[in-house]
């Protein structure tokens, strides 16, 4: 059984961008040369997240306007008192902050129009995202 842990950088440009990153983790997965096994994608920023969903531009627009509908940045939350971005850490709270994807054959076993997403809430920053291989 190996392990392969191993992280990139990311620079955003908006404070919410969501940012396809499976060819970054593919990258991964193959210097790790595993057959199956398992990847972890791993954000350790409080106002971010990892998401798996289709890559379609009106969809990831779609899903942005959902965001900052169902949690909008305008309210007076008691967290904005320290830094102003309560709305990004309570968006990162829906999003999550990690994804789980089985390794088969050398790939992830993606569906057919899955791909991986880094999701920005609280940029422009400097992100890492962690990726964790475990597999023989």
């Amino acid at each position: 059984m190996g392990v392969l842990h191993e992280s990139f950088g990311l620079r955003t440009s908006r404070r919410l961008e969501i940012r396809d990153i499976t060819n970054e983790i593919a990258g991964i997965l193959k210097k790790a040369n595993i057959k199956n096994g398992l990847i972890n994608v791993f954000t350790r920023h409080s106002t971010s997240g990892i998401v798996i969903n289709e890559n379609e531009s009106r969809l990831i627009k779609d899903f942005e306007n959902a965001l900052k509908s169902l949690i909008p940045s305008d309210r007076n939350y008691l967290h904005n008192a320290i830094d102003n971005n309560a709305d990004s850490h309570i968006r990162a709270f829906y999003v999550g902050s990690s994804e789980t994807i089985p390794v088969e054959n050398g790939s992830m076993n993606l569906g057919t129009w899955q791909s991986v997403f880094f999701v920005e809430l609280d940029g422009p920053r400097s992100r890492k995202v962690m990726v964790t291989v475990i597999g023989e």
